[in-house]
């Protein structure tokens, strides 16, 4: 029996031909980018995310620089990021010209902890050669930062927030989204995402209509749009994309894959409910056997888009499990801060070593909404079998 990592074709099979459909009525539709089945996700996405407005964009990188370039973040400004993440969360800081200052995390949660985020961010203005402007908190795996305390902390330095919800998107606190706290939520649609397309996709949501039609202009090539007319644009009678009141981008998100998403976002909520429970009995049969399950904030849900453990011989263990036909994955080997790319820019006061101790001993193990208990049974029978 081969165990999948993440299992997409069982979704597909359990929608029943309802993926299918959806892609065959926007391919004899016609209007393959930015078509009406784009506008119907955004609405249902942002009633869904507890925002009054979310734009689709062509992937979660353009969604994180969209914010960025509407902010006007330039050469001379800090953004607050942390370092274990993907590449995609620190990488579209250095495009602006500005300096991405890393942050260490959590023991317990793996997400930026505000205390150390205080900490940099006085550090910053300390130095004053920087200017404190933006903080980008990453719901890594799949649950949410602390964003009452990363919050608080932005509020008194005068700061933007995002939330990177790449891979935690459906993610609360207290029944909340993070777009309670946060400025923007960004969204990755990537297909190994818990609300995957099948290609590759991103989403902005806010709560800003001004910012709401920024982005929007950015996201194509600068386009007019309803705020420029009332500041003074004259009307255009046009296709919007064809008067450029800022230099923009092309970002849009094509019609079939808005079509495969809105399907998918009718069965999430479910979803997220299979995966908590699936998340809850690994924690239950796991724990004997490894340094530490995942741990979640009481009034926390994760969306669980990543089961990560962590285990003193994880390469060793992973090894094993290789071997018992049972794959994982390590996310994340080389943390930002300690790869060439980024290796010249700013840590936070007191440096990283939550982060540079993560990096040696977590290890994902098969999740998805599918995976039934006699396959997560031989999961854990691997686990508990290493003797190393």
């Amino acid at each position: 029996m081969t165990i999948a990592f993440i299992d997409l074709q069982a979704q597909r099979l359990r929608l029943n031909g309802a993926i299918e459909a959806a892609v065959q009525d926007a391919v004899t539709g016609g209007a393959w980018v930015m078509g009406p089945q784009v506008k119907q996700f955004e609405e249902e996405l942002a009633a869904f995310g507890q925002a009054k407005h979310a734009l689709g964009c062509a992937n979660g990188t353009d969604a994180l620089i969209l914010p960025l370039i509407a902010w006007g973040i330039r050469t001379g400004d800090a953004v607050f990021v942390p370092s274990f993440t993907f590449t995609a969360t620190g990488e579209i800081v250095p495009w602006l010209g500005a300096t991405p200052i890393f942050v260490d995390v959590d023991p317990d949660t793996y997400n930026m902890d505000p205390v150390k985020l205080e900490a940099a961010v006085a550090a910053v203005k300390a130095e004053g050669k920087l200017t404190p402007k933006v903080v980008i908190a990453v719901d890594l795996f799949g649950q949410p930062a602390d964003y009452p305390a990363i919050k608080a902390v932005c509020d008194r330095h005068g700061m933007k927030l995002i939330s990177d919800s790449a891979q935690g998107f459906g993610c609360t606190i207290e029944g909340d989204h993070p777009i309670k706290w946060a400025d923007v939520t960004t969204a990755s649609f990537f297909p190994a995402k818990p609300l995957g397309c099948y290609g590759d996709g991103g989403a902005v949501l806010t709560d800003d209509e001004d910012l709401a039609q920024e982005m929007d202009s950015l996201r194509v090539h600068g386009k007019v749009v309803a705020k420029d007319l009332k500041a003074g644009a004259a009307a255009f009678e046009h296709d919007p994309k064809y008067l450029a009141m800022r230099i923009g981008m092309n970002s849009r998100l094509d019609t079939i894959q808005a079509a495969i998403l809105i399907e998918k976002l009718k069965v999430y909520p479910q979803e997220i409910e299979w995966r908590n429970r699936i998340a809850a009995r690994y924690n239950e049969l796991l724990a004997p056997h490894v340094t530490a399950v995942p741990r979640v904030p009481a009034g926390n849900v994760s969306n669980w888009a990543q089961y990560t453990i962590e285990h003193e011989n994880r390469d060793g263990l992973a090894a094993h499990l290789k071997a018992q036909g049972v794959p994982t994955a390590v996310y994340y080997p080389i943390p930002l801060h300690l790869q060439p790319a980024y290796a010249r820019f700013p840590q936070g006061a007191g440096g990283l070593p939550v982060t540079e101790r993560l990096k040696d001993v977590v290890i994902s193990l098969p999740m998805h909404a599918d995976l039934d208990e006699a396959t997560q049974d031989k999961v854990v029978a691997a686990v508990a079998s290493f003797a190393g």
